[in-house]
């Protein structure tokens, strides 16, 4: 697995941060319309937080990948990407807790664009799964066999 999924990582990667530039600006345009500027700053920080934690996914299974030397079963490649998504839903739970109260930002605008990034980013995910251009097997084909038999 250690080649397979990053064709998938860094397309979804580059999907994400397209959607998340999107989402940024759309979530600015509306809130801004909604609430003025503690809407606009509602729907930014939203789409910067939907952003840093997809990157911190991906790092998180590429960081795995490298420590564990693309062994997926190893107990260490799932306590890398378990621990990444532990460490994001506290960061989470902080800047929620944190910014619950803040006047500055419009809640709404910010739940919102919460909800619109998380279920663009499963998209982005699904259609980077679906597109990406992985082989199914890792089988030497018979130009490759030539070459290594050939005498140098």
């Amino acid at each position: 697995m250690s080649g397979s999924s990053n064709p998938i990582l860094s397309l979804a990667l580059r999907w994400g941060a397209l959607f998340a530039a999107a989402l940024a600006v759309l979530a600015a345009v509306v809130g801004w319309f909604v609430a003025q500027a503690p809407g606009l700053i509602g729907g930014l920080i939203a789409a910067a937080v939907a952003f840093v934690f997809l990157g911190l996914t991906a790092a998180s299974i590429l960081l795995a990948q490298r420590v564990t030397a693309g062994d997926p079963g190893s107990p260490v490649f799932f306590g890398i990407v378990l621990g990444t998504w532990l460490l994001k839903l506290v960061l989470f739970l902080v800047l929620v807790i944190w910014l619950r109260g803040q006047p500055w930002l419009n809640p709404y605008v910010f739940f919102g664009t919460i909800i619109v990034a998380v279920i663009g980013s499963l998209a982005v995910d699904v259609l980077a799964f679906q597109r990406a251009r992985v082989p199914y097997a890792d089988v030497p084909l018979p130009e490759d066999q030539e070459s290594d038999s050939a005498p140098e």
